[in-house]
């Protein structure tokens, strides 16, 4: 299963995520499901100004994640 997502955490707000303060990201795909995944994914695409794009994501059937990927950063 994949859905797609749009995602803009400012560059403070991902000092909640670094610090411990916030562990999972929330957030509601292109299709109204509602997706939460751990915040550690996300440290691969933090820039000066956090992480701002267009992301895909990809469960198999059991749930299990397989893939995040940004597809464009804002």
């Amino acid at each position: 299963m994949k859905n797609q997502f749009s995602l803009r955490i400012s560059a403070l707000e991902m000092q909640r995520y670094y610090s411990g303060q916030a562990r999972h990201v929330v957030v509601i795909a292109e299709n109204g499901q509602r997706l939460q995944f751990s915040a550690e994914l996300l440290r691969r695409f933090v820039t000066q100004d956090g992480v701002q794009g267009w992301f895909e994501i990809e469960y198999d059937d059991a749930g299990k994640l397989q893939s995040l990927v940004c597809l464009k950063q804002f």
